[in-house]
C-alpha cells in the first residue's frame, strides 16, 4: 500500500513459511510476498477461485491455450444468443476463442464490454453463469 512501510523482510519470510509451508524463493520482492499473503488471507476468510476458474487455470498451466481453456465446456461450433437495448447477438464459439459480427474475440467478457460499453463478467452476461440480468 502507498505510503505504508513494510514489514522487515525477515518477518515477511516467516510469516510465508507458517502460511504455505516452505520458505519463500529467495527472488521475491516483500511488496509480492505481502500480496500474496494477503490474498491467501482474503481467500481464507471469503472463499477462493470458483472451481471452473481453478479447472481453467490447471488446463492453462498444462500448456492448453488461454481460449480453449477458458471457454470451459463449450465446443466450437457452440452459439450463444443475448438480447441487448433491443438487438439481438449471436456469438460463435470457434476452435480459437468467439466470433461475433465477423470479427474474432479471446474472450466473452470482452465481447459482453463492447456490446454494453461498461465492464460485465463476459459468462454471467451470456447466462452462463448466474443471472444474466445481473451485472458483474
Amino acid at each position: 500500500m502507498p505510503g505504508k512501510p513494510h514489514p522487515a523482510r525477515d518477518d515477511v519470510k516467516a510469516r510465508w513459511g507458517e502460511v504455505f509451508g516452505s520458505p519463500p524463493p529467495p527472488y521475491l520482492s516483500v511488496t509480492f510476498m505481502v500480496k500474496a499473503l494477503a490474498y491467501d488471507a482474503q481467500c481464507r476468510r471469503h472463499g477462493g477461485l470458483s472451481a471452473v476458474t481453478r479447472k481453467s487455470l490447471a488446463r492453462i498451466a498444462e500448456g492448453q491455450p488461454v481460449a480453449e481453456a477458458s471457454r470451459g465446456s463449450l465446443k466450437p461450433g457452440a452459439h450463444l444468443v443475448r438480447e441487448w437495448n433491443g438487438r439481438t447477438y449471436q456469438v460463435e464459439v470457434t476452435d480459437t476463442g468467439y466470433r461475433i459480427d465477423g470479427r474474432t474475440w479471446s474472450s466473452l467478457t470482452a465481447i459482453a464490454k463492447h456490446i454494453t460499453g461498461t465492464n460485465w463478467s463476459g459468462p454471467r452476461f451470456f447466462g452462463l453463469n448466474g443471472r444474466a440480468g445481473d451485472s458483474a
